[in-house]
């Protein structure tokens, strides 16, 4: 005869103590796949502020370490003048003499939408001893949107750079623009465009030998100096 079941609770034949420990097992189980759930989460969302953490500090290095990774750059003519110009000229260019130099010569016709109107000798740096000098004019058509452009020649390098810095000294307007002009990778010179008042401008380069200075309105002087070839 088999023992009294009284005092004891039993299951399908099983004592009700074995039911109780597995469900205790399952929700062991099921507390330990929780934990390492949110174990993993929570490993996840280190490894995510490690990353972003290691992008913060190589970006302090590349800034330092780096010049120019991380600074904008200054703006160029090109950017400063937005307008769009046609490049063709709607006037004739004017002849240069026939015994003219290889520095006028080197003068182009046209430049953007602006033709060469007038080209001569001229004495305005005559002071600083260049070993020649010219005076030319580009015009668009419209008298009051024609630009000067005055272009000397010098025995050294040093002594246009004299000449380019004495210029620059004597430009007290606004600077929009400057930097460096660079020829096959090597830096033969620099430029800077500075506001004149009455909405002109004027842009001053030195290269090697060679200075320029175009004076007029702002517009004509932009278009000018962002695509005159020298």
């Amino acid at each position: 005869m088999w023992p009294s079941s009284a005092g004891r609770d039993t299951m399908g034949g099983m004592p009700k103590a074995n039911a109780s420990n597995r469900t205790n097992v399952k929700r062991k189980k099921s507390q330990r796949n929780a934990s390492k759930r949110g174990m993993s989460s929570i490993m996840k969302l280190r490894i995510a502020v490690i990353v972003v953490a290691a992008v913060v500090v190589l970006s302090v290095v590349f800034a330092f370490f780096w010049p120019g990774w991380a600074v904008r750059k200054a703006a160029t003519p090109s950017q400063l003048h937005t307008e769009v110009t046609s490049a063709t000229p709607t006037i004739k260019a004017s002849p240069l003499p026939k015994d003219a130099s290889s520095l006028l010569s080197a003068m182009p016709d046209s430049v953007a939408n602006f033709a060469r109107t007038s080209a001569k000798a001229t004495t305005e740096w005559k002071a600083s001893e260049p070993v020649e000098e010219y005076s030319v004019v580009y015009s668009n058509g419209t008298e009051s949107e024609d630009a000067t452009l005055i272009v000397g020649q010098w025995a050294t390098s040093a002594t246009a750079q004299q000449q380019y810095d004495s210029l620059n000294g004597a430009s007290t307007g606004d600077q929009l623009a400057t930097g460096n002009i660079k020829v096959d990778g090597k830096t033969t010179g620099s430029y800077v465009v500075k506001q004149a008042g009455d909405g002109k401008a004027v842009a001053i380069w030195k290269n090697d030998t060679a200075v320029f200075k175009i004076s007029g309105p702002t517009d004509s002087v932009e278009t000018l100096y962002e695509h005159f070839p020298l």
